[in-house]
């Protein structure tokens, strides 16, 4: 069966065959991949910004948005049977005894950084025919959402930070009654974002680069949120313009946008950053920004991968989309390609999110 690899001391992205994995132990499971999505962490591997094999081998298999079909169960598997569709977590708990996060099963908090993750950092991706992966890292979804159920991984950055954001706003004394969210950026987590913060019932407005024609800004006018385009309104204005917010979701990795964000608050809000932003990236952060996050009660938090109950919560909020506005959900999906077109899709990327279709049983 062929793979997509990248090859980092080659400056190489390259097709190869591997052969099909043989579950080994009792609760281990035979996936079939179905569809696996390519984000801007792939592009950004296969540009060779980082990325790390697995010990030993001179490449590492990309792909950690996946969508699998069970082929093979062991003897210790109780929660799946073949035929059930799951997606996979990517991020798997670091070794080390003294990490309280990874021990208590959540190594999206891990306290050692030694953890690993399909597809990024020294585990194997999805971008192949079969894979084999144990139970604990597997989480089942409901056949009526596979032709969107890809979309379950992206969806999870977005849960947590919900999830958070939850928490915080409990410390308040009072019910902040309506609210008014910001999301930052028009890809597919700030898209997935304001479907969530509309579906919550939040006031919501997307702020991107795209025109105001761009089939991003028609779909997040079809959520019934606003979009506002960056180049004809600098975020400074945005809080003049359409008052402060109390939540702002920021999906760029942008870092002067990400800074400026802040500035948009109410007082007790909140800022959820969920981009990344380049090492040698350069912001000034001055005394009023910091004067007015404390004397606000502010918060700023940063948010990454996710744990099973992040998951759960992704597919309860897809079904969820998928009520309120299923058109709009598939409208996310831009393009669907076989895996031979993949290196070429990963090189230029069109639309707003882009799945690869892998080869289906006979």
């Amino acid at each position: 069966m062929q793979a997509l690899a990248v090859f980092p001391s080659q400056k190489r992205v390259d097709l190869l065959d591997i052969a099909e994995p043989q579950p080994k132990g009792a609760t281990e499971v035979l996936l079939r991949l179905r569809e696996v999505g390519l984000c801007g962490t792939d592009r950004e591997i296969a540009s060779f910004e980082y990325g790390d094999p697995p010990s030993g081998s001179d490449h590492l298999i990309l792909g950690h948005e996946s969508l699998a079909e069970v082929v093979e169960v062991g003897r210790e598997v109780h929660g799946l049977k073949p035929g059930d569709l799951v997606v996979a977590m990517v991020r798997r708990p670091c070794p080390h005894p003294e990490c309280r996060a990874c021990r208590a099963g959540r190594p999206d908090f891990c306290l050692t950084g030694d953890y690993t993750e399909r597809g990024i950092k020294g585990a194997d991706g999805f971008l192949t025919d079969y894979v084999a992966d144990d139970e604990a890292f597997l989480v089942k979804v409901p056949h009526a959402l596979s032709d969107v159920a890809v979309l379950v991984e992206p969806l999870t950055v977005v849960t947590k930070a919900a999830d958070q954001a939850h928490a915080i706003f409990n410390r308040l004394p009072y019910d902040p009654g309506p609210q008014r969210g910001l999301v930052l950026g028009a890809g597919p987590i700030g898209l997935l974002g304001a479907m969530l913060l509309v579906a919550d019932g939040f006031e919501t407005i997307v702020y991107s680069r795209d025109s105001e024609e761009s089939t991003q800004a028609k779909l997040v006018r079809s959520l019934g949120a606003q979009y506002v385009p960056s180049t004809a309104n600098p975020i400074e204005s945005l809080a003049e313009g359409w008052g402060e917010f109390d939540v702002v979701l920021e999906a760029v990795g942008f870092a002067p946008l990400m800074m400026a964000a802040s500035q948009t608050l109410r007082a007790n809000g909140l800022l959820a950053l969920t981009g990344v932003p380049h090492e040698a990236a350069a912001v000034e952060l001055n005394g009023r920004t910091l004067r007015d996050l404390v004397l606000g009660n502010r918060v700023v938090f940063g948010t990454v991968n996710a744990g099973r109950r992040d998951h759960l919560s992704a597919i309860q909020h897809l079904e969820q989309f998928m009520v309120l506005f299923p058109e709009s959900v598939r409208q996310l999906i831009t393009y669907r390609v076989p895996l031979d077109e993949a290196p070429q899709m990963l090189m230029q990327k069109r639309g707003i999110k882009n799945v690869v279709e892998m080869r289906r049983a006979a």
